[in-house]
């Protein structure tokens, strides 16, 4: 799997090959959130791009670091969940993060219940900090990946 640039305009920075019809609205997604929090690769949006499978989701960083913290999210198409992608994904973003100067303790949030998402986390080292309550989304659960183990995940 490979991570193709969401820049700053929406469009990939190089062909991904047929994107999905959603992968529109990531694009304009993505281009809304740098509006906010600015555009500074490599703490920006990619499209996931499998070689037999295409585009098959999405994934980024929220922002850049702040006070030696930076969040991860990733979204599999529902036609390639389950099928490994969103732990690949999730894996990139750490590599990214790790060797990056800043080495920001990288951080997800998801809903507070048991999931396909918190199994992904716990498998990659991640550590439930805590219940936080997020302006957006209400309750969720704070994961994050202690410093020894960020820089143990290589990219897949």
């Amino acid at each position: 799997m490979r991570l193709v640039e969401i820049l700053a305009s929406g469009a990939p920075a190089a062909d991904p090959g047929p994107l999905p019809a959603a992968a529109a609205e990531v694009g304009a997604a993505y281009t809304a959130l740098y509006g906010a929090v600015g555009f500074l690769p490599p703490w920006i949006g990619y499209y996931a791009v499998d070689t037999a499978a295409g585009c098959v989701g999405t994934c980024g960083f929220k922002g850049r670091p702040e006070q030696g913290r930076v969040e991860i999210a990733y979204f599999t198409f529902p036609e390639h969940e389950r099928r490994g992608f969103a732990t690949a994904m999730a894996r990139a973003l750490v590599a990214i993060a790790s060797v990056h100067a800043e080495r920001p303790i990288v951080a997800a949030q998801t809903l507070p219940v048991e999931s396909a998402s918190t199994a992904i986390l716990r498998k990659l080292g991640f550590v439930l900090a805590g219940s936080i309550e997020h302006p957006d989304d209400g309750e969720v659960w704070e994961w994050r990946l202690p410093p020894k183990n960020s820089l143990h995940v290589s990219a897949p």
